[in-house]
């Protein structure tokens, strides 16, 4: 009865046996195990445009004048400082400083320095606040990715939107809290579903992913030859045996299954109503770009991704591969940032312009920065930038930061950050204050240990709170 009883209980329940999960039966559809939020929230829901690869903030936002001048020789030791290097330009025999070949203005009243790669953002930069002090501790893809999605390098514990929808829940009943939409036949470093799963978090609590086609949602639509009275009973009778099961052996995932085949049920309905577009008017398709009336470009998912948050999706996760320029950087950056930048700039603006924006908190950005040295050969118009951790910029907008606002510097090369530096755990604090969280108190025990999304550090980036 001691530790034979012991293991036979973690086989049948392993969350419970080994620390107390806050079981699903305390969850509602629509609430979270919060009930509500520590505090007064500045922001109800999030979008957050992450640009899988690493942008080159040399090239877009963060322009460095000694890298022209010194353009070709080699990066001083000094400035390196002995920092790890990847294995694709560790092996190289000098690092020779690359300047960024576009061309930087100052726009707006904020004075915000912006590349001529991205012209409609620099329409919209008095409504931005850039964090150019970012930083890492990963210095390759995968590990870096999960640690900006999870706030762990290693797989396995939850994503942010998991978090937000296990502590807040959902606004809307019929949709889920945490909605993913992946650009179409984008090619890059692969994105894994675990970057929007739930961990060990109940399951209901992962990310949803909405794709182009005719069926949004995978296995939603019922097959045919069965009706929705049929699939209701179906559905009815499930839950009745499933009861009966969670009576025998306690596993909160049964009730998290309860809870996923009747959203599912739900959404049959309200998932087609707020994929189908074509109801928006012709100044919108417009405003995001012609590629916004083509299912699963980054223009349409960025204006589906408005049509969510108007009907209360609370976290919407868009990613976008193709920034891992390791070579070729000019041509490839320039397709990336057309397919990318007037739809950014639509959706703040449409956000803006309907109300929503003041309560609704847009963020852009990757899991790294670049190298201010070319990877490979170095010429007149041609170079890559490597992976580089220790500085890149990211951008929000709305509900709860300031607006026109640049926060953080780095030195003359590029490489180093230099005042206000914020960790990977400083910007999840940050983004989990927005919404009234705070960061240490949502937590979770798993295998004996309190996990939360910030891991054991992280503070509240004050200084960029509106």
């Amino acid at each position: 009865m001691g530790l034979g009883a012991a293991a036979l209980s973690s086989f049948l329940n392993p969350i419970t046996a080994l620390g107390n999960n806050q079981a699903t039966n305390n969850l509602s559809f629509n609430g979270g195990v919060l009930g509500k939020p520590h505090f007064a929230p500045k922001a109800k829901r999030v979008i957050y445009l992450f640009q899988s690869g690493g942008p080159s903030q040399l090239d877009l936002f963060d322009p460095k004048p000694l890298l022209k001048k010194m353009n070709g020789e080699d990066l001083p030791d000094s400035i390196r400082g002995g920092q790890r290097l990847t294995g694709m330009s560790g092996g190289q025999a000098n690092f020779p400083l690359a300047g960024s070949i576009f061309d930087f203005k100052q726009r707006g009243e904020s004075g915000a320095w912006v590349s001529e790669l991205m012209p409609h953002t620099a329409e919209i930069v008095d409504d931005l606040c850039f964090v150019k002090s970012m930083y890492t501790e990963a210095i390759n893809h995968d590990p870096a990715i999960t640690f900006m999605q999870t706030g762990s390098q290693l797989p396995g514990r939850p994503s942010i939107g998991a978090w937000l929808n296990y502590g807040l829940g959902s606004a809307n009943e019929n949709l889920p809290g945490f909605v993913v939409l992946v650009t179409k036949n984008k090619y890059g470093q692969p994105l894994y579903s675990r970057l929007w799963g739930n961990g060990f978090l109940p399951s209901e609590h992962q990310g949803v992913q909405f794709r182009a086609g005719k069926d949004p949602v995978l296995y939603l639509n019922n097959p045919d030859g069965m009706t929705n009275l049929s699939r209701r009973d179906q559905l009815d009778y499930l839950k009745k045996l499933q009861e009966i099961q969670f009576e025998q052996i306690a596993d909160p995932e049964i009730e998290a299954r309860i809870a996923q085949y009747e959203m599912a049920y739900r959404m049959q309905t309200s998932v087609p109503e707020v994929t189908d577009t074509s109801g928006e008017p012709d100044y919108i398709y417009d405003m995001y770009g012609e590629d916004s009336r083509q299912p699963g470009t980054y223009a349409a998912n960025a204006l589906l991704a408005r049509r969510l948050v108007e009907k209360g999706v609370k976290f919407i996760q868009l990613y976008h591969q193709g920034w891992d320029q390791h070579g070729a950087l000019p041509s490839a950056i320039k397709t990336q940032c057309k397919e990318t930048d007037q739809a950014t700039a639509a959706l703040i603006t449409d956000l803006k312009q309907r109300g929503l924006l003041e309560d609704t908190l847009v963020i852009w950005g990757g899991e790294f920065g670049r190298t201010s040295y070319s990877q490979g050969k170095l010429t007149v118009d041609n170079y890559g930038r490597d992976h580089h951790p220790k500085c890149y910029t990211m951008f929000m907008a709305g509900a709860g930061v300031k607006a026109g606002f640049s926060y953080g510097t780095t030195d003359d090369f590029g490489y180093n950050v230099q005042t206000n530096g914020v960790h990977v755990h400083d910007f999840q604090a940050t983004l989990m204050h927005l919404l009234g969280i705070n960061h240490e108190q949502l937590t979770f025990k798993f295998q004996g240990r309190r996990y939360r999304l910030t891991d054991v550090h992280g503070k509240v980036v004050k200084d960029i709170l509106a």
